[in-house]
This record gives structure tokens, C-alpha cells and sequence, in this order.
């Protein structure tokens, strides 16, 4: 499979993007509550679940322009991706679900200024990425699109590229919501969502038993007994495992991350007021259920170590090959 680096005309829609919106301000904060920054604040009501700081369906700064219309599409495809971006999404996972609130919610992965990082070293990839290799990386894994692929197939052409429309768009919008940040900033909001070091618990001493309880104290409610989620209103968490979640090749495959993100923005009412041991419990729970399988997992990690917590990989020797 080939990681492409982003083309001409990506960087020059990405570079356009941020440009162009530089300097105009977002329409007036008309939310109850103050925001934390840019961000929605970490715990809100179930009503605030589609407040957006920055919102491209309603802001007058954008126009008719192709521009305005792929930042409007992008956000389309990332708070609905598989409905919104079909081709790519044979499950049910959106964007929003891990990145709340659009990408614009404290402690929940917030991707304001996001567009400014990159390039960035990708240690599973073990290069520099652009923005645009790492969201199709999102499409591929957390959207399974590889789920695209039948048993055998080598038809990659159903796969998402830097230069595929939906990319393109999604790429648009997270340099629309980065507007008024300065490529390379240091971000607060930015790597939040992780258990410290000397909180690790050692994988052999985790307890997917002790998990599950959690899990069905805590979770049930919103994810459901069978962890495929359920309707409150007109929303509805993402899978969390099954064939229509995640594939075992994402981010949240991997135990301390999966737990990072729940310690700081679950449960979604309530986030932080899980211990750092009780996220572990969850994550390996969890990360022990089935899921896709991403085809191309002995591509990654290739120049830098495979990492402790990726439990969907084969065990490898220690010059990580």
C-alpha cells in the first residue's frame, strides 16, 4: 500500500485555507456558558453535544466559494462521516465520536490549531506525515475503511488518498477551525488525553474482568450491554467493538491510549471522575473484544518500536521486525 505525501494541490488548499481565513473572527459566542478558550468546556449537559465554537453551516465569514464549500463538506463528513463519506465508512464510526463536539471540546482529542503541527513525525509510520497522511490514516483504521477490501483483494483504489475529495474537505475544515493559530504553536488542549507514566499499570496486571464491571456500572447506559451504542434522543456513541467499529489497527487499539482518552472525556456527563487505574480496567476490556482487522499491520512500526499496549499486534523481536 502506498502512504502518499500530500500533493501540490492539497498544500495549496490547506495553505489557502488557513490564509484566507486568517483574520476574520468567528461569529459571537451566543453559548450559555463560557467557553474554555477556544473549546467547549470538558463536562457539559447531553444538550450541548452539537455546540461548535466554530460552525461552517452557520458562519456568515464563509461564502459560495469552492473553498467555503469544502470547509462546509468537511464538516459535514466529520460530524457524520458514515453518511457523509460513505465510500470510506462500511461501519459506524464518525470523526465526532472520539473527537467531540467537532473537534472543539476540551479533553476530548481537540483539534483546534491542529493544522498548524504538521508536518509531524509519525512513529508508526516511522517518517514525517502531512495533515492530509493522517487523515486518511483516520479513514483507513478508525473508519475501517480497509473493510472496503474484499478477502484477497488488491484493489486499492477504494481506499481514501491525501488527494481524495473527502480528504481534501476534512483537511479544510481543520485548517478552517485553526484559523488565528501560528504553524508550529504550542498548543495547551494538545496531548491531554493520556495516563502519566507512573500511573501504567504493566498489561499482564490489568483485569478485563475488573473492567467489564466498570464497563457495566458506568458505560451501559450510553454504550449499551453490547457496547454498539444507544439512542439518546437523535444521538448515538459510535460501536465500540464489533464490525462496525474501530478496526485493530487504530489508535484506540492500543490500551494506554484507548485509556487516555476515556480518564479525560468519559463518562460523557461525568468525564475525569474515573481513576486512572479504572480507565486502564475499561481500555482492557475493551481492547479485548473483536473488531476488523486492518490488513497492513505489519507495515507499521517498521523504524520505531512497536509499542507495549498494541494488543491486536503479533508479538515481535526486539529489533521490532
Amino acid at each position: 500500500m502506498r502512504f502518499q505525501h500530500i500533493s501540490v494541490l492539497a498544500a495549496l488548499l490547506l495553505t489557502v485555507a488557513t490564509l484566507a481565513c486568517q483574520g476574520r473572527e468567528p461569529a459571537k459566542n451566543a453559548f450559555r456558558y463560557k467557553l474554555s478558550g477556544p473549546l467547549i468546556p470538558a463536562k457539559m449537559t447531553m444538550v450541548t453535544a452539537w455546540d461548535f465554537p466554530k460552525n461552517p453551516l452557520t458562519d456568515d465569514t464563509l461564502d459560495t466559494s469552492k473553498l467555503s464549500s469544502n470547509v462546509r463538506l468537511g464538516f459535514e463528513i466529520f460530524t457524520d462521516t458514515p453518511r457523509s463519506a460513505p465510500a470510506f465508512v462500511p461501519g459506524k464510526i464518525s470523526c465526532n465520536n472520539c473527537h467531540l463536539n467537532g473537534g472543539q471540546r476540551e479533553r476530548a482529542l481537540p483539534l483546534v490549531g491542529i493544522a498548524g503541527q504538521f508536518p509531524e513525525y509519525n512513529r508508526r509510520a516511522g517518517r514525517l506525515i502531512s495533515l492530509n497522511d493522517r487523515i486518511v490514516d483516520c479513514f483507513l483504521r478508525s473508519q475501517n475503511a480497509t473493510g472496503r477490501l474484499t478477502d484477497g483483494s488488491t484493489d486499492q483504489s477504494v481506499l481514501p488518498t491525501p488527494t481524495s475529495k473527502e480528504v481534501l474537505a476534512v483537511s479544510a475544515y481543520l485548517a478552517w477551525i485553526s484559523r488565528g493559530t501560528g504553524m508550529g504553536a504550542t498548543l495547551a488542549w494538545r496531548g491531554q488525553n493520556a495516563i502519566p507514566n507512573d500511573k501504567l499499570i504493566p498489561l499482564a496486571s490489568l483485569d478485563r474482568a475488573k473492567g467489564e464491571a466498570i464497563y457495566t456500572e458506568r458505560c451501559t447506559n450510553c454504550h449499551g450491554a453490547d457496547g454498539q451504542g444507544v439512542t439518546v434522543g437523535d444521538k448515538r456513541p459510535g460501536p465500540l467493538w464489533g464490525n462496525d467499529s474501530w478496526n485493530d489497527g487504530a489508535r484506540a487499539g492500543r490500551i494506554y491510549t484507548l485509556a487516555g482518552i476515556i480518564r479525560w472525556s468519559m463518562p460523557y456527563l461525568d468525564p475525569g471522575s474515573l481513576t486512572d487505574e479504572d480507565a486502564q480496567q475499561l481500555a482492557a476490556f475493551i481492547d479485548s473484544k473483536p473488531r476488523p482487522a486492518y490488513p497492513f499491520k505489519d507495515r507499521d512500526y517498521l523504524v520505531d518500536p512497536l509499542p507495549p499496549d498494541s494488543v491486536y499486534y503479533p508479538p515481535r523481536t526486539a529489533a521490532g521486525k
